[in-house]
């Protein structure tokens, strides 16, 4: 079912044919779709070291191009400073006659994509993931500051779209105890200087061995925001024990903390009404998050 009104869709057929033409020694080599939860790009796995990412929306195939290089920058910047391995950037394939936009080649990281249950009472992750977050803080910003109208930056200027969610979701979630939330979370000032952030901890962009953290995936977004931002993945992934382990490791404030969770919920407000027919697992997560900050506001 697509997700996106404007989704654009490629076939398994296509996507081989795509492949091979751009990596000869992939003639042989076996070419599947990954079946997952992911919401920006159709990915297919190549063998046993690559992946291909076919975006799902994009209008002008040149800025989409130049957004992906950006990406794939931003993707080479994080690997020289993640404490886990990620996916290494493989190029901006352009668009062509058989598929309209432009998509990416990048290196497979083996592991299983997190649930936000799975790993929901497990300590050692809870410490990967602290661990994870303050090695990405200790990255230089080389000057850079927020920018741009995502997550990360005031969080009142996420108003108007907290408040179209809260109307969408009236029959689907507590709206007037979330509403509160809200009118007290978007008042919180901001005492720490910009630091390097992934800037979208969910679940299905961190993989799993035995309890720990494998892997971090989509890290296309990483800039200089808000420290907090990434405390979104404590929300997403853990119970109140072991968010309160990651809290200590990082030694957050009590304004950094509560800034994390007025975060995570900017994220996952959107999740629920969005997603609610077209990706059940991302609804879910929306539930799920949701319930942790309304449980741990009491």
């Amino acid at each position: 079912m697509r997700m996106h009104s404007d989704q654009v869709d490629i076939a398994d057929a296509t996507a081989a044919l795509l492949i091979r033409r751009t990596l000869p020694e992939a003639a042989q080599l076996p070419i599947h779709r990954i079946r997952s939860s992911a919401t920006t790009s159709h990915i297919f796995r190549i063998g046993e070291e690559l992946a291909a990412r076919f975006p799902m929306q994009g209008t002008s195939p040149y800025a989409l191009a130049e957004q992906l290089r950006a990406e794939q920058a931003a993707m080479a910047e994080h690997a020289s400073a993640s404490a886990f391995p990620c996916p290494a950037p493989r190029g901006v394939i352009p668009a062509s006659a058989e598929h309209p936009l432009p998509w990416t080649l990048q290196t497979w990281v083996e592991g299983e994509i997190a649930t936000p249950r799975g790993v929901e009472s497990s300590a050692p992750f809870a410490e990967d993931l602290a661990a994870q977050i303050a090695s990405l803080r200790e990255a230089p910003t080389r000057g850079r500051t927020f920018s741009g109208s995502g997550r990360g930056g005031r969080l009142s200027a996420h108003d108007a779209w907290i408040a179209e969610c809260l109307e969408r979701s009236e029959d689907l979630l507590p709206v007037a105890r979330l509403r509160i939330l809200w009118s007290r979370w978007r008042q919180l000032p901001r005492e720490q200087a910009d630091a390097m952030t992934h800037g979208d901890l969910i679940p299905a962009n961190l993989l799993t061995t035995g309890g720990r953290l494998a892997g971090v995936l989509d890290a296309g977004g990483f800039r200089a925001a808000d420290p907090a931002l990434d405390l979104v993945g404590a929300w997403h992934l853990l119970d109140a024990p072991r968010r309160a382990l990651v809290r200590e490791r990082l030694d957050c404030s009590e304004l950094e903390w509560e800034r994390g969770a007025a975060w995570a919920f900017a994220q996952a407000i959107g999740l629920v009404w969005y997603y609610e027919s077209t990706n059940p697992p991302m609804a879910e997560l929306g539930r799920i998050t949701l319930g942790r900050l309304l449980e741990a506001s009491g």
